[in-house]
């Protein structure tokens, strides 16, 4: 490969590409522009809230047609019906080599490249979901109302946390993680379970609970194709979406797995840490506790900083680390684009090739079997570019949401003063950020 070295990680299921690391004078510039934006163009000029529910360009009537219009979301759905029978033929029958098409799909499509879909077009999870439809299948075929429950869901997003960080300790941590036996286990054990909360809880944990729903909804937020608060679509700035994140259980906690994985992918190939947990015992447990670690680390301290905030601005801290949880929504955003960009063009496109032969014998069922990368998209330079302006412009929309929800929480006067923690909060992560991609 000219373009930088494929490396083939024990961590990861399909392989990760390392690219050149970035200058030093990255990071000082990208702490730099955090640092300003966040203390003198935020503090100074953006004194009163100005983001609203109902803010947004309506779309052109054609399209907001299209865009309910039941023939496009049969399409989606067939679509996506397709792609999970097809791989779970490939995972039940077909060949267990490096060349089965199930772990690009698992570990590529379904993880980074559903998030970067969802950050285009929205949170599209929530209407394709497999889950969803088996759901109501089962429920048509015993004769009982689809909105049937055995008890009320009040989890909010707690199993989704959960699902999300089992899910990154699969690709990341977990032995074989690339098998079919180990791939079986974890998609029908996703199936099997996703299928009996939905049966006990209804549809409210398809809406909330769902591992991929979350991870699709929370990134869909930062499209630029949304839903006003009258339900009519519009054109909107990824500050919006995120502002309108309902509170909930476990907010917080799927906000910090979702930057605290991202960020524990990163740390995890840097060398002290890696030499660190190869020369113990029990180095998966170690790895384990180093991912848990992490998303403990990202809660926590926005945790301290909101409570901080809160008393510095004299207000009631009950409910303000869950108030600004949606902040770390773009920040982990660019995070993920920063981190798997190379990863999604290099291996996204061989599981694509791989994809025409689902069983192994050599054909080509969907006349893809020859696509290859392209190689313009992965070179060092742009890679490095776009991992600055991803995590640059990450954070820096990460501190206006959370600037924005200061006004709307604190007292006029005290909101610059009491946000002032939240936004050293962000330039840590700002360097933090950086400092990985620079020291991988």
């Amino acid at each position: 490969m000219t373009l930088g070295v494929l490396a083939a990680l024990p961590a990861h299921g399909v392989g990760s590409r390392e690219d050149l690391p970035l200058p030093f004078s990255y990071l000082l510039v990208g702490a730099g522009l955090a640092l300003v934006i966040s203390f003198v163009a935020l503090g100074a000029l953006w004194k009163t809230p100005r983001l609203r529910d109902t803010d947004g360009r309506l779309v052109p009537k054609t399209l907001a047609l299209a865009l309910d219009s039941p023939a496009l979301r049969g399409i989606a759905v067939l679509a996506t019906l397709f792609v999970a029978a097809w791989t779970l033929m490939s995972l039940v029958f077909g060949k267990d080599n490096a060349n089965n098409p199930v772990a690009s799909v698992v570990y590529v499509w379904l993880w980074v490249g559903l998030a970067f879909l969802s950050m285009l077009v929205g949170g599209v999870w929530r209407l394709v979901n497999p889950l969803r439809w088996l759901h109501a299948g089962l429920l048509r075929l015993a004769r009982v109302e689809p909105d049937f429950a055995l008890a009320e869901y009040r989890l909010g997003y707690w199993p989704a946390a959960v699902g999300l960080a089992a899910f990154v300790w699969l690709e990341l941590i977990a032995p074989d993680n690339a098998d079919l036996p180990v791939l079986r286990v974890a998609v029908f054990g996703y199936l099997l379970v996703g299928v009996i909360l939905s049966l006990v809880f209804g549809r409210p944990y398809l809406r909330r609970g769902d591992a991929f729903t979350a991870w699709s909804s929370l990134y869909g937020t930062l499209s630029p194709l949304g839903r006003r608060a009258d339900g009519r679509w519009v054109w909107r700035t990824p500050l919006h979406g995120p502002l309108q994140v309902g509170f909930d259980r476990g907010l917080l906690a799927v906000c910090a797995v979702l930057l605290g994985t991202t960020a524990y992918d990163g740390f995890s190939g840097e060398s002290r840490w890696y030499g660190f947990v190869q020369g113990r015992s029990f180095p998966r447990l170690w790895e384990t506790a180093g991912l848990l670690g992490v998303c403990l680390v990202v809660a926590g301290s926005l945790a301290l900083a909101a409570w901080l905030s809160a008393r510095l601005a004299r207000v009631s801290w009950h409910g303000v680390a869950s108030a600004f949880a949606p902040s770390l929504i773009p920040i982990a955003a660019g995070y993920l684009i920063a981190h798997y960009w190379s990863l999604w063009v290099w291996e996204g496109t061989n599981g694509l090739s791989k994809f025409s032969d689902p069983l192994g014998t050599g054909g080509n069922w969907l006349g893809t079997a020859g696509v290859t990368p392209a190689a313009a998209l992965i070179t060092p330079s742009l890679v490095a570019a776009i991992q600055v302006v991803a995590i640059i412009t990450g954070h820096v929309l990460g501190v206006v949401v959370a600037h924005e929800r200061a006004l709307a929480l604190f007292p006029r006067r005290a909101a610059v003063a009491g946000q002032v923690p939240l936004l050293v909060l962000m330039v840590i992560y700002t360097v933090g950020g950086l400092t990985l991609l620079f020291s991988s």
